[in-house]
């Protein structure tokens, strides 16, 4: 099928999923790239008292508060 049909299938209101290879699917600027920081034990510590507080994993802390903190100095839009 070429895309001017799936397009015109689409903007009719069909279901055009099965239509979709979702195992290629990927979202650009979402995919995940491992870093390694270093953080001096005093903020481990309270890192995991807040991770236990809330029961959530640390990294998610890390996550939360980082993208927090680029929002608030305007680098970061709902990405």
């Amino acid at each position: 099928m070429k895309a001017s049909e799936l397009d015109k299938r689409f903007d009719e209101g069909e279901d055009i999923s099965k239509h979709l290879d979702r195992s290629k699917a990927r979202r650009p600027e979402r995919e995940q790239k491992r870093v390694n920081v270093d953080f001096p034990l005093w903020m481990i510590n309270l890192l995991d008292k807040e991770s236990k507080r809330l029961g959530v994993p640390r990294q998610s802390i890390i996550k939360v508060w980082v993208a927090e903190r680029l929002e608030k100095v305007g680098n970061y839009s709902d990405r």
